[in-house]
């Protein structure tokens, strides 16, 4: 008979009749899974008092009479409910409705804007929506990561992956430092069994079976007229590398929350950026940071930025090349060339310097009514479209007017590098080249706002104490220029210039500890998980002993931690493979295939 074939008839007449209890002695240490406890109320075996009265507690005793018994007492209700959580808290279920919990609170900081990371989003928010506004600030939705009820999700899933961890690997390590168990009297009550009869010495077949389970990895340990062997310790080893990995990453993640900075900064071509806190346009930073020692002294300047698109085909405006090119310089005075490209960004020290994205800046010019310069430099449009119709804001406080009495001037519109207008989009970009760049504003006068101390958005007019210019039919004053051209604003206001264009690059300078380490355990949970599930930790044991007849009968059962078809095919090639070392004797009657 082919011992693949007897293989599998005596794993399905094993399990046929297996026995319960041999089996579970066999399989005692196939997991380091926590065993639980029954804890359950002994309020029927309670003693009673002498008016018989009984005062059952939770965890196996009554209340005696007396100060000293409510003592007793209540220790051993507090000590039975401590155990009790503890072990909820611990338990694989708490574990993972706490990860998703994590998960699912960590939504709303994506969706609802973060007063660490633009303080000013939220307050717009809050202006929009005010009974929303007030909600969400008392649900502290505005700080999801730094809330309280984020904070108690995480710690507990930290203790719980901790309470988990450690006792199973002390458990496992014992399991490691101990032997494989004994043979069962009857393995032919193990799942997978299989035996036939050999005319070799029972101690030639237990050392040939020795040799051929350390071959395959198995731990052996030769016992009386048996031989145990365990395999699979790499299930659990994944198991709570998985779990140590959690832990990692939860440590990342929170390191990386109280020492993490991140600025923002919008660059023109041929300025400069020195990276110290008033040189951000926006900056947010973790608890521990501290803003005046641990950020990186350098500074960089924009030399240039190259930007280039596709002309032709399906396409037609996608970015080919995004590229600014820098030089930084160091305390020690070292300046170094380099370039940022989109994922590559420049380090230097513990800073990341990332590009993020550019647009246009008209180079303005405005003389006031006295006929000298009020302003000069370029103003950066911020775009709207992938096309690059961008809007923006000018500025003018230092002017004067026709009078000589100081006033502000504003003006506000588009800058489309492809210039077109139609009646349903009006003035717009086709194109994110500078093909056609044409300058469209409408101009303002009168009072700013700037002095009111309350602060304001740099790309945005307030236009509440402004008055707008008109034409002499009494239409709003708007007008388009080209570069080199200029206009005379009404009533010998001055005059405003387009000058020409710049390009600008905005730039994201981030510090972040601890994202080495959450990479390190990001890899490591996944091959730990791996493991966890495709290994299986599996248990074999060879017995030879002498019939009447003086011939060995040679045994050979598995036990797994759960049912596999691997099992049996594992002990079949066992089998096969010790046929040189038994050969099988053919039997007329009786095969020796029972289970």
């Amino acid at each position: 008979m082919d011992l693949n074939d007897m293989a599998s008839d005596n794993v399905n007449d094993g399990r046929d009749a297996r026995d319960a209890g041999d089996e579970a002695a066999a399989g005692a240490g196939l997991s380091t899974a926590p065993a639980q406890e029954d804890e359950t109320p002994a309020a029927a075996d309670a003693p009673r008092e002498e008016g018989g009265t009984v005062h059952p507690g939770s965890f196996g005793g009554a209340r005696r009479p007396g100060a000293a018994g409510a003592a007793g007492w209540l220790a051993r209700e507090v000590t039975g409910w401590t155990r009790w959580a503890w072990r909820q808290l611990t338990s694989m279920r708490v574990a993972l409705i706490l990860l998703f919990l994590l998960a699912l609170g960590a939504i709303p900081g994506s969706l609802i804007p973060q007063s660490d990371a633009n303080a000013l989003l939220v307050e717009e928010f809050k202006a929009d929506n005010d009974l929303l506004g007030r909600v969400y600030e008392r649900l502290q939705l505005f700080d999801v990561y730094s809330s309280v009820w984020f904070s108690a999700i995480y710690i507990l899933l930290f203790v719980s992956l901790i309470g988990c961890i450690v006792p199973r690997t002390w458990q496992f390590t014992g399991q490691l430092r101990g032997r494989p168990p004994r043979a069962p009297r009857r393995l032919d009550r193990m799942p997978a069994y299989t035996t036939w009869r050999t005319g070799a010495d029972p101690e030639q077949v237990l050392g040939a079976a020795q040799r051929v389970l350390k071959r395959r990895w198995f731990r052996t340990a030769p016992g009386e007229g048996s031989v145990a062997a365990e395999k699979g310790y790499l299930r659990e080893a994944g198991n709570l590398l998985f779990h140590l990995s959690l832990i990692v990453m939860l440590v990342a993640f929170g390191t990386s929350q109280l020492f993490y900075s991140e600025g923002g900064k919008l660059v023109v071509e041929g300025d400069g950026f020195s990276n110290t806190l008033p040189q951000y346009d926006d900056f947010s930073s973790g608890t521990l940071f501290d803003v005046d020692h641990d950020l990186d002294p350098f500074g960089f300047t924009l030399n240039e930025f190259t930007a280039e698109f596709s002309r032709e085909g399906p396409d037609l405006g996608t970015p080919t090349v995004f590229r600014a090119d820098i030089t930084y310089w160091t305390p020690d005075g070292t300046e170094t060339d380099a370039t940022v490209q989109p994922n590559q960004p420049v380090v230097i020290g513990d800073s990341k310097i990332y590009l993020l994205g550019h647009g246009f800046a008209p180079v303005i010019t405005v003389t006031d009514g006295q006929g000298r310069t009020a302003y000069s430099g370029p103003v950066p449009f911020l775009p709207q479209d992938t096309a690059l119709t961008s809007t923006g804001v000018v500025k003018v406080t230092d002017y004067l007017d026709e009078n000589g009495e100081p006033e502000q001037l504003g003006f506000q519109g588009f800058f489309n590098p492809s210039y077109a207008i139609d009646e349903v989009r009006g003035p717009h970009s086709t194109f994110p080249d500078p093909d056609l760049p044409v300058l469209t504003l409408t101009a303002y006068h009168g009072d700013l706002g700037l002095d009111s101390g309350i602060p304001q958005n740099v790309y945005q007019l307030n236009t509440r104490k402004l008055e707008q210019f008109t034409d002499e039919n009494g239409e709003p004053f708007r007008f388009d220029l080209l570069p080199g051209e200029s206009i005379d604003l009404p009533d010998g206001k001055g005059t405003i210039s387009y000058e020409g264009y710049e390009r600008w690059a905005t730039f994201k300078v981030s510090t972040k500890t601890g994202n080495g380490w959450a990479l390190t355990g990001a890899l490591a949970a996944v091959a730990g998980l791996a493991g966890s599930l495709l290994l299986q930790r599996r248990r074999v044991w060879v017995r030879a002993t002498t019939d009447e007849a003086g011939r060995t009968v040679v045994e050979l059962a598995s036990l797994g931690r759960t049912e596999s078809a691997r099992i049996p095919e594992e002990l079949a090639d066992l089998a096969a493979a010790l046929q040189p070392d038994a050969p099988m004797i053919p039997e007329s009657s009786d095969q020796g295939a029972r289970a």
